[in-house]
């Protein structure tokens, strides 16, 4: 896998939720703070502002795209003068949030807006740090030949939401994850506007990118500071200080928290024999790879497993 699609598939817990709603003005909606999970809000046609908690209001426009990487808690409404709601939008509201909604009209008979919104649940015990160092808001707003790929998808999206059809339910998360994919991509992406630091930063960096596709192309590896300078084609001292100044950890501690963290996705969603795993992530003595498991995760490989398989299991409420 490349980088960014690491990054996603080791946060990604559980089946991402959309919908597809249909204001008429005046309107005002809260939307709660969903722990553990990412939101998105996209206009689709007309306007509305954006109510953020502890921010100044944001005007929106047909086809503006909004990411909540934190899920922190927001409003929309058709002015900012509007009163909200005073019944928050319930994350696990199926008018809202179910994997594929239909339209959800609120009558008032004045001008009207259509948003999609949606949410992306997260595993916090796996929070990559590209995630964590996004910042509370990213707003993309659209504008002629503007993000021509997240405007595709989010197009598709709509139109799955509003008319789904055969295979829906196998579109749909495909669609969002797409979603999710071009939003991060877009942000990372330098634009005129947008120079983003920390994590954006290291993936704009062609000697710390080429480390990091190394790390994660081949995690098992025995990789020393130097040969992860040489993927960079800097000398060592040189790398270390740039990469550690870019992802904020130094390489070898960047190598270290990969490979627990990939050791805990295998534990969560494969059966493979601990050795493997062990193998899998570069350790070639199960009892090393247990006793770096344990540091990281605080238990052991198999107690980890067997709690993360009774999460799972239908009715716990562990």
């Amino acid at each position: 896998m490349d980088m960014l699609s690491d990054v996603i598939t080791v946060m990604r817990a559980g089946q991402p939720r959309s919908a597809r709603v249909t204001w008429h003005a005046p309107w005002g909606q809260r939307f709660e703070p969903v722990p553990g999970a990412s939101g998105f809000q996209v206009v689709l046609q007309g306007s509305c502002w954006l109510l953020p908690t502890s921010a100044d209001p944001i005007p929106l426009a047909a086809g503006d795209v909004v990411f909540l990487p934190h899920g922190r808690g927001h409003a929309l409404a058709d002015s900012p003068m509007t009163p909200l709601s005073a019944q928050a939008c319930d994350p696990n509201d199926p008018r809202f949030l179910q994997r594929h909604a239909a339209t959800v009209d609120r009558v008032n008979g004045g001008p009207v807006t259509i948003t999609l919104c949606g949410a992306y649940q997260l595993d916090p015990t796996r929070a990559h740090p590209l995630l964590l160092s996004l910042p509370e808001i990213i707003h993309l707003p659209a504008g002629p030949g503007q993000h021509p790929r997240l405007r595709a998808a989010v197009e598709l999206l709509g139109a799955e939401l509003e008319q789904p059809g055969l295979g829906a339910d196998a579109a749909i998360p495909s669609l969002l994850d797409t979603l999710l994919v071009y939003i991060l991509r877009t942000w990372i992406q330098p634009q005129p506007d947008n120079n983003p630091g920390g994590w954006a930063a290291a993936l704009n960096d062609p000697p710390v990118t080429a480390a990091l596709h190394a790390i994660h192309r081949d995690t098992a590896h025995p990789w020393t500071v130097a040969s992860l300078a040489a993927q960079a084609g800097l000398s060592r001292a040189p790398f270390a200080r740039r990469f550690t100044t870019l992802v904020g950890q130094p390489p070898l501690t960047y190598l270290t928290w990969w490979r627990m963290t990939t050791a805990a996705r295998l534990l969560r969603d494969t059966g493979a024999p601990l050795n493997a795993v062990a193998v899998k992530v570069g350790y070639s003595s199960e009892f090393a790879f247990a006793a770096a498991f344990k540091r990281a995760h605080g238990s052991p490989p198999g107690q980890y497993r067997r709690a993360a398989h009774t999460q799972r299991q239908p009715g716990s409420t562990q």
